[in-house]
């Protein structure tokens, strides 16, 4: 089983306005999103199946606590609640779908990967707009 356990900082990040943008995100609210989001700190803790993921940034924290196979309430990227379930998709690879709890919107999704370098890949999906963050270990 692939270990994701540790604190995690940003390498690189393709497409995070364009993601903001395609799930109606304001102009505004997308420069202080993407400023904020520039360097936000990771934190995964691991046990077996069970993780809680805590991404911090300087304008909004997120936690989710979630047991892989099992459904959980946690939010998409703009802050929509939902309904989350996550899979393993290769032995490295969860993914998630989310269903929202009220209203239309876009279909969202991600996954993290956990590369033989010992990277993450998160990628986040709005419809067919796909935005991916590389993140290293601290």
């Amino acid at each position: 089983m692939p270990n994701f356990a540790g604190n995690w900082k940003i390498k690189s990040s393709e497409c995070f306005e364009e993601l903001l943008k395609e799930l109606g995100v304001s102009i505004m609210f997308r420069k202080i999103a993407v400023a904020a989001a520039s360097k936000p700190a990771v934190e995964i803790k691991q046990d077996g199946e069970s993780f809680y993921i805590k991404t911090s940034t300087t304008v909004r924290t997120t936690e989710i606590n979630f047991k892989i196979g099992e459904e959980f309430e946690e939010q998409t990227v703009d802050g929509r609640p939902c309904k989350s379930l996550v899979k393993w998709e290769t032995e490295n690879k969860m993914v998630c779908e989310q269903r929202l709890l009220k209203g239309d919107g876009p279909k969202t999704s991600w996954t993290r990967e956990l590369t033989n370098d010992g990277e993450i890949i998160l990628t986040m999906a709005a419809n067919d707009v796909v935005c991916t963050r590389v993140y290293i270990r601290e």
